[in-house]
């Protein structure tokens, strides 16, 4: 009954090398479910950034004003906050401060039961080569993909 969504960051696997990755419940205002519903967002420049409380927040993701809202409609670009058990935001502020690694939204989706969830990746930047590296393999795969489609 109820459509998925499902909006990606595809640029994140490209810069970043995924180490780990946790689904996080998301602190939504007013009609921004909506605009979510409606495929109305994009992740691509965000991260994730602690608080001087040890709260995880989303910044610079983007969810487009809903087209039907009144003068109590969201702002478009404002900082979220993101629901996790207090474990994971611990381990996860160790590494972000120990080890340089950095928090980044992968795909922000609807569950079940309608509520929004962001998928986030503990992630190291890659270097150059790695990226050439990736590219080799996407078009080694996508020439043996056309050969097995011409068979």
């Amino acid at each position: 009954m109820l459509k998925t969504v499902n909006i990606l960051n595809k640029r994140a696997r490209f810069d970043y090398e995924i180490l780990e990755t946790y689904t996080a419940g998301i602190v939504l205002s007013g009609t921004e479910i909506k605009s979510i519903r409606l495929g109305k967002a994009n992740i691509t420049e965000g991260f994730c950034e602690f608080n001087d409380a040890m709260e995880l927040f989303a910044i610079n993701t983007y969810i487009e004003e809903y087209a039907f809202g009144n003068q109590f409609n969201h702002k478009a670009r404002s900082e979220r906050k993101l629901l996790l058990n207090k474990r994971e935001l611990k381990s996860l502020h160790k590494n972000v401060q120990t080890k340089g690694l950095t928090i980044i939204p992968l795909k922000l989706h609807t569950n079940e039961k309608g509520l929004a969830k962001l998928d986030i990746g503990l992630c190291r930047g890659k270097k150059t080569y790695d990226k050439r590296e990736s590219l080799k393999e996407q078009d080694t795969k996508r020439d043996l993909d056309r050969i097995k489609k011409s068979f």
